[in-house]
């Protein structure tokens, strides 16, 4: 006999979330919207398995020398190493690579799935999580760049978001790119520390310039001083270099007086085809018409720089497109601080923001900030094949972005009445059969129906079609069957009336909103519940 010490323990694992059913009809409300939008733009959808060949998913891990550090991995029976993906663009690559002889190139596709990560949890981070992707391959211009970061503008709005409460931003990994081969972080041999670097960077936002100096120094204690909390190894850059960094993507953090000190610190020297590069550079200036923050880059000593001036110049490229497609700057906009944390980006990058401020979880008002991003990786599908495959894309986090519209109060699903519950008064087969035929009937009609299946009597029943939130019940005892009719219970009318009555007498008057109809009228009844219930909700 097993005692009560011994039964399992029911407990959801750290990290992870049980969807209820609103949750799940908010998600497919928001997402068909965003479907709408990549369909509109001529992309096709494709699904990938959760579980790729750990090699599949490439040196991007976030440890590749331990296999289950970061991601989910395990062996299977040939003792070869399978991960649960942490991604949908890595094994987008490995089947573009796969199929690449039948697929049209450029091959425009989305995905919608879950992906998991195997970090510590906490508040807003979970280790399963929906992302809703789209992606060309195939194109090596910046046109297919322009225009993922137009899509998420369309997207943004076809969600409701008003313009000024959003705002696409963009940058180009091969700016920073260009900084760093300054500061010497070029080459192989400095991947580590530019990875690094790129993490320190892509925490502007949650730790301002101070928190970012630190972790682009010496290292950061999570709890401010040394000894508190989690300590975060930091990149060891020279403060001449922590200063180039942050004045060339932490711009917009900065006051006047802290850039006026950078300024004085950061001027590398040009590299030797520093004269073609600064006449290159003239002629995109005039010809593309750069915005305040293109202005910021032109500028910089890094303009000589090959890698920074490429970068600066597919920006020009990208802001021009934009703008001859009536994208404005309060839509679309060059933005130097936005990195993206993953090292796989080889080009343009791009984030897209609420502006708005909306309500944390813990009601406390706050800028919602990042709901999706991407960018071009020209690398990811080389891999597999020996030969350059450019490819851009970006990915929408489906279940911070549906926070953020329930709580802008942009996304409210319509609500779906439970299903119409028929009571079961006798349990002989023969009434059984008669229950089981009134339930038909109602699906027949488009009536979401059922017949308890429990074991209970009529109160306990009663209970059991308020909490499915059933609009009515119908109830045939022997009675009313013995007189051809049925009762239907209207339960949002009788609730109502319910709280109106205060004296047992005017209760036995009569049953609220019960009615007695013919067993041929039970369908059309039912209507009639359903469509006054529902006009009253839409007042």
């Amino acid at each position: 006999m097993t005692g009560k010490n011994d039964r399992t323990k029911a407990r959801l694992p750290r990290g992870f979330v049980d969807r209820q059913a609103a949750d799940i009809r908010a998600v497919d409300e928001m997402c068909a919207k965003i479907r709408a939008v990549y369909e509109l733009y001529g992309f096709e959808p494709v699904e990938q398995p959760m579980i790729e060949y750990t090699d599949a998913l490439g040196k991007f891990l976030p440890d590749q020398d331990r296999p289950n550090e970061g991601v989910f991995s395990f062996q299977d029976d040939d003792e070869q190493w399978l991960s649960m993906r942490y991604d949908l663009t890595a094994p987008l690559a490995r089947y573009v690579a796969e199929n690449f002889e039948k697929l049209p190139k450029p091959f425009r596709s989305y995905r919608q799935g879950w992906v998991f990560r195997n970090e510590k949890p906490g508040p807003g981070r979970f280790r399963q999580f929906m992302q809703f992707d789209a992606d060309t391959v195939g194109t090596p211009g910046v046109a297919a760049d322009a225009e993922m970061a137009m899509m998420m503008a369309d997207v943004m709005e076809a969600l409701g978001i008003a313009r000024g409460d959003y705002v696409i931003r963009v940058n180009n990994r091969k700016v920073l790119d260009g900084v760093l081969e300054a500061i010497g972080l070029g080459g192989e041999e400095n991947a580590g520390r530019r990875l690094t670097v790129l993490r320190a960077i892509d925490k502007l936002d949650k730790f301002g310039p101070e928190g970012v100096k630190l972790l682009l120094g010496p290292g950061r204690w999570d709890g401010g001083k040394e000894g508190e909390g989690d300590f975060t190894k930091g990149a060891e850059l020279s403060e001449p270099a922590i200063a180039q960094i942050l004045a060339t993507f932490g711009g917009k953090f900065l006051d006047d007086d802290a850039r006026r000190q950078l300024a004085t610190i950061h001027a590398f020297p040009p590299k030797d085809d520093a004269p073609d590069l600064a006449e290159k550079l003239a002629r995109i200036r005039a010809s593309f018409q750069p915005s305040e923050s293109m202005k910021t880059l032109y500028n910089s000593p890094l303009l000589m720089n090959s890698t920074f001036a490429s970068g600066v110049e597919e920006l020009s490229r990208i802001e021009f497109l934009c703008r001859k497609s009536a994208y404005g700057v309060d839509r679309i906009v060059v933005d130097p601080s936005v990195v993206r944390g993953l090292e796989y980006y080889t080009g343009p990058v791009y984030e897209a923001e609420l502006l708005a401020e909306i309500p944390n979880e813990d009601g406390q008002i706050v800028r919602f900030g990042s709901v999706g991003g991407g960018g071009r990786y020209d690398g990811l599908v080389s891999r597999f094949r020996g030969e350059p495959v450019p490819a851009t894309g970006f990915s929408i986090g489906v279940s911070r972005l549906t926070t953020a519209l329930k709580n802008l109060g942009k996304l409210q699903t319509a609500e779906i009445p439970g299903p119409v519950v028929v009571l079961v008064m006798d349990r002989d087969t023969t009434s059984l059969g008669r229950y089981q035929k009134m339930v038909g009937d109602l699906r027949a009609a488009g009536i979401r129906a059922e017949m308890y299946l429990g074991g209970s009597g009529m109160k306990p029943q009663m209970k059991y079609a308020d909490r499915r939130g059933a609009p009515c019940v119908v109830i045939q005892g022997g009675d009313e069957l013995a007189k051809g009719v049925v009762q239907v219970k209207d339960l949002v009318e009788g609730a109502r009336l319910a709280e109106q009555i205060t004296d047992n007498a005017k209760w036995r008057e009569g049953r609220p909103a019960q009615v007695e109809v013919p067993e041929a009228d039970l369908v059309a009844t039912v209507q009639g519940i359903i469509a006054a219930q529902k006009a009253e909700r839409g007042r």
